[in-house]
């Protein structure tokens, strides 16, 4: 009898995050400053109606904090630079496309940052494919 596979958990999609961080280029790596990696099942609501979500399966990540070099000596615990993944629409995007895992995670983290910091979308298809 085959045993059950359980999907990624929360720790395993944030060592994900955590391992594809030191592969993204360096031009958005050096944005972030210090970035904590927050991973949840589904954005908060109050996320979901600010950035108008019909369904929390929508939002993959989001990117919160302050622009690096902006940061100054008042800076508070709560402006420190997060990157939010959601795990159960990465999972769902995961099993819809058969991509691998670490790829998408690695996807959702350069458009996070790049979204952040004002690059456009055909900016970061170029930063991607040439890092690849």
């Amino acid at each position: 009898m085959n045993q059950p596979i359980e999907p990624p958990s929360l720790d395993d999609i944030g060592a994900l995050a955590r391992d594809a961080f030191r592969t993204i280029p360096e031009v958005l790596r050096a944005q972030t400053g210090d970035v904590t990696f927050l991973v949840t099942d589904f954005a908060e609501q109050d996320v979901l109606d600010e950035l108008g979500a019909e369904s929390p399966f929508e939002i993959l990540g989001l990117y919160a904090g302050i622009p690096f070099g902006e940061a100054g000596t008042l800076a508070s615990p709560s402006d420190l630079n997060r990157i939010f993944l959601y795990r159960r629409p990465i999972l769902d995007y995961w099993c819809e496309t058969g991509e691998d895992l670490s790829d998408i995670v690695r996807h959702v983290l350069i458009h996070e940052i790049g979204h952040h910091y004002g690059f456009s979308d055909d900016d970061m298809e170029n930063i991607e494919a040439n890092a690849d």
